[in-house]
């Protein structure tokens, strides 16, 4: 049965109160896990240290940490905190996300992201282990490092995100779970067999890995507004965040629509490039609609073989309103 979670927008809410509110009421309506990511605005740590105070059983966990913004040992640290303050609960999701956000936001070299992100994995997982971390790697060298606290025990478990066949392949080879985001179910598919692959050449077994996807949700009586909400947020991923979104859209079967939309917004048409979304990427990229509607659309993703979990995730300009309507709605 494939488990539901939920992705709460921590940036554009109005409140850290607010995004409490949402955390327990989705504890309340019984979903898995609350995801928070971090990208600008509010800081995922004390956001997710916040949450596991004010929850009780509902699991939490980053997606995702970006593997440039904090050193391995640190990430290894914070991990080990949250996993004691919310008794067990927490789930570290890691990735490197990408050069506007590492290079022009954090100043630092978006250099070897699958390496680097190979690294952080293997050194987190040797910090929480409880023992002296000594690793020479490409990209780092620690000598000596060991948590002074007791380790968490059970470790909690690190998922890699991943698009591209070799990033899903690192997941299967070094992580516990694999976190998808702008994938089609036939895209999705075709990654399992990259994450299996991984899985096979460390030995592994792949049932053991946590599949989770992201999918961009809205449920609202308003229709049209559901649906202008999820376009604006995919032609904002396509058009304004690089080339790796669109050029992930155009390798799953839609590439004259994903050039026209990174160029209609990158010429600031940007009514254009939400026009330029077929309505067939929306269905196949996002749940759109009103609730009942919602639901059906769902059951699609749900259907995908080797997707432990769902990610209710809502588009970038969400208000409170909508995010309650459509946690309802898609409630497990």
């Amino acid at each position: 049965m494939t488990r539901i979670d939920v992705s709460l927008p921590v940036a554009s809410q109005p409140s850290v109160d607010v995004l409490s509110d949402q955390a327990t009421r989705a504890e309340s309506l019984g979903y898995d896990r609350v995801w928070m990511p971090e990208t600008w605005g509010r800081d995922v740590v004390t956001l997710l240290t916040t949450l596991a105070e004010r929850t009780d059983t509902v699991g939490i966990g980053a997606s995702i940490m970006p593997v440039y913004s904090r050193s391995p040992a640190l990430i290894g640290q914070t991990a080990a905190t949250l996993q004691e303050v919310s008794d067990g609960r927490f789930r570290l999701g890691l990735g490197p996300s990408g050069p506007i956000v590492i290079e022009n936001w954090h100043g630092a070299s978006f250099d070897r992201p699958l390496r680097r992100t190979r690294e952080t994995i293997e050194i987190v997982k040797r910090v929480l282990s409880d023992e002296t971390v000594t690793y020479d790697g490409e990209q780092f060298e620690l000598s000596g490092f060991r948590l002074r606290c007791e380790s968490p025990d059970p470790r909690p478990s690190i998922d890699a995100a991943g698009m591209g066949p070799k990033a899903v392949e690192l997941a299967g080879r070094f992580a516990d779970g694999w976190h998808a985001i702008m994938l089609t179910p036939q895209g999705v598919e075709s990654r399992l067999d990259d994450l299996r692959r991984g899985a096979e050449l460390a030995d592994r077994d792949p049932a053991e890995l946590r599949t989770t996807l992201s999918l961009t949700c809205c449920a609202t009586e308003d229709e049209h507004r559901a649906r202008a909400l999820v376009k604006q947020h995919l032609a904002f991923y396509i058009g304004g965040m690089g080339t790796f979104y669109r050029d992930t859209i155009a390798q799953q079967g839609y590439d004259t629509a994903a050039n026209e939309i990174y160029e209609r917004w990158n010429a600031d048409d940007r009514e254009g490039a939400m026009d330029a979304i077929p309505e067939a990427l929306v269905e196949q990229l996002a749940v759109a609609g009103t609730p009942e509607q919602a639901r059906d659309q769902l059951e699609r993703f749900t259907a995908i073989d080797g997707v432990d979990a769902l990610s209710v995730s809502f588009p970038r300009a969400a208000e409170p309103n909508d995010i309650d309507t459509t946690l309802a709605a898609l409630a497990p």
